[in-house]
């Protein structure tokens, strides 16, 4: 094995200049170090390369000497990796995914003594050193060298690319003295048994394996569920669950102990629900992504389902949502006015919070001071004051909107609409020259009138306040990899109410199943939206206590593109198919 000598120990270059470094190691003369300095000041060329960079391209220095010297920097050692051969069972300490995205690789592990040493490509990875000891090996000393960025990948490339874990990791677990010692005892088990087991290698390995694995799919929810007999673990992916291999019942409760110690929830408490949150970091150069963790007592144990918030992969900007160029301007209408009540309507899981934070972000000005009431927070932004419900302590949406009234806000968002007296209070800060976003659940726009009615809310007051109500799906796209073209038969035209001569001359198109989506011929989400814009003629209606039928009818008279017909659009453009439209949205006929 070739390795790059020190010796300095390196806790004693720790934080000092990267010239003295190179001094101290004998690399550079004091001469040279000032020399380099002279040629970064004097050149503009240079005036934005680091020192290291100058120093190489003088002839000074390598780019080995460079490495070492910036590892020393942060008081790790530098290690060549070429000849190096690592035991197989220090390999599986990490799983495949872990290691190709956080680019490092495990040289030695002592599960007795909770040590290990890993090897990072760049002295500045130290979220992945972070996201190891928090998330994989927590209670492990971690010691860490520097390694050639190339020499990783190729142990990467040749250890663990062609490897798929989960597996063995399930095996693994199923095998471990820990888990066993947890099977047969009910209630009788003991915090220090579950800590044991929650923090298992194999236990910790198994559950960092399936987080990287649901984030790289791209999926929304992981779900952990026992049954009398089984365990299931399966991930929504593009709005659809997809199941993993059933397991034993027996690993359910070392699983779920693991995900309680992440997100800092009583391990012991196995009788009430609780809610918690992950931090996990996936690389150094990607922001750490949240995950929402709910636990759920039920007959057989506890199921847990961690909702995974990406901010990555949401576009918070009004004109990436999905909206058309005429969705987009009414939006914009909407959004920009001094006062009133804007609704984004639609079941769990279709983009409302989306929709609303970027309405949000684009409204976030300098001049204008906005507040949020959430349940929970998703995403923090910058410039706005956001607040989580919390029933524990009676922090209900009603009392904080009372608290905002006295906070000169401009524009207030309500998290959701679930009762009469956050409904009255929403009014009240319209009344009151506030602009109100909120979210309420309903099928389609014109009936979150009725579902408001239904509350308790006066007619007379729905008609002074509501300017809009939008309401959206999230209907999946077909992937570019396998889309082909696709003849319809007449029985499959009937479920959308159509005939063979609507569809005339146009083109329609399915994902035929391919690697890049799983088999499953789509890839990612689109948002559909139907949004009804109220004016004088409406407002009557809502006073008469119109049916829904009327005020859609009436709505589309005046331009309103009901989900349906927003669907078909998206399904004539080749973006997604009938099977889609159907199950997400409704005829309007029907």
């Amino acid at each position: 094995m070739a390795e790059v000598e020190l010796e300095i120990d390196p806790s004693q270059l720790k934080n000092r200049k990267l010239g003295r470094i190179l001094t101290k190691l004998g690399k550079l003369t004091r001469e040279q170090v000032h020399s380099a300095l002279e040629v970064r000041t004097n050149n503009p060329a240079n005036a934005k390369k680091k020192i290291g960079e100058v120093m190489i391209e003088m002839g000074l220095v390598t780019a080995d000497d460079i490495a070492v010297a910036l590892a020393g920097q942060r008081g790790f050692r530098f290690k060549r990796l070429v000849g190096l051969v690592i035991p197989q069972e220090t390999l599986r300490a990490l799983t495949s995914e872990a290691a190709n995205v956080m680019r490092v690789v495990p040289l030695e592990i002592d599960p007795a003594a909770k040590t290990i040493t890993v090897a990072i490509g760049s002295h500045s990875n130290f979220q992945a050193v972070d996201n190891l000891r928090m998330n994989m090996f927590a209670g492990y000393e971690i010691s860490v060298v520097v390694s050639p960025l190339a020499e990783i990948d190729e142990i990467i490339r040749r250890e663990y690319s062609h490897k798929s874990d989960t597996a063995e990791l399930f095996a693994e677990v199923n095998r471990s003295e820990a888990v066993k010692n947890l099977q047969g005892r009910g209630d009788s088990i003991d915090v220090a048994s579950l800590e044991d087991a929650g923090s298992d290698n194999a236990v910790v390995r198994l559950v960092t394996n399936m987080l990287a694995q649901a984030i790289a799919n791209g999926a929304s929810d992981i779900h952990l569920e026992p049954f009398e007999d089984e365990f299931k673990m399966r991930y929504r992916i593009d709005g659809v669950l997809y199941e993993m291999k059933t397991q034993p019942k027996e690993i359910a409760m070392a699983i779920v102990s693991r995900v309680k110690i992440l997100s800092k929830l009583d391990i012991a408490e196995r009788r009430l629900p609780q809610d918690g949150r992950i931090s996990y970091q996936l690389s150094a150069d990607k922001e750490p992504i949240d995950l929402r963790v709910a636990v759920l007592p039920t007959m057989y144990g506890e199921s847990v389902v961690l909702r995974v918030l990406d901010r990555s992969a949401v576009k918070l900007e009004l004109d990436r949502i999905g909206l058309r160029e005429d969705e987009l301007s009414k939006m914009r209408l909407i959004i920009n006015k001094p006062n009133g009540i804007v609704l984004v309507t639609g079941p769990t899981g279709s983009g409302k919070t989306t929709t609303l934070y970027a309405a949000l972000r684009e409204l976030n000005q300098v001049d204008t001071k906005i507040l949020t009431a959430e349940d929970p927070v998703e995403y923090d932004i910058e410039g706005m004051i956001q607040c989580q419900i919390n029933l524990d302590q009676e922090l209900t949406f009603a009392r904080l909107l009372r608290s905002f009234l006295r906070q000169d806000p401009d524009i207030i968002l309500v998290g959701e609409i679930r009762d009469l007296e956050t409904a009255q209070i929403s009014i009240q800060a319209s009344l009151t020259g506030h602009l109100v976003l909120a979210t309420l659940h309903t099928n389609d726009a014109p009936s979150s009138i009725l579902r408001l009615l239904d509350l308790g809310v006066e007619s007379f007051l729905l008609t002074a306040t509501i300017e809009a109500i939008v309401a959206q799906r999230l209907v999946r796209r077909i992937c570019t990899k396998c889309k082909q073209e696709f003849v319809p038969t007449e029985e499959h035209l009937m479920e959308l109410s159509l005939r063979m001569s609507d569809v005339q001359g146009r083109t329609l198109y399915r994902g035929s199943g391919c690697d890049n989506c799983t088999k499953s011929g789509y890839k990612g989400r689109m948002a559909i939206f139907e949004i009804m814009l109220m004016d004088d003629e409406l407002r009557e209606l809502v006073m008469q206590q119109a049916s829904t039928a009327v005020l859609q009818q009436e709505s589309r008279k005046r331009g309103m593109r009901t989900l349906r017909e927003s669907g078909l659009l998206a399904l004539y453009e080749g973006q997604t198919t009938i099977d889609e439209v159907v199950r997400e949205t409704i005829s309007s006929g029907d």
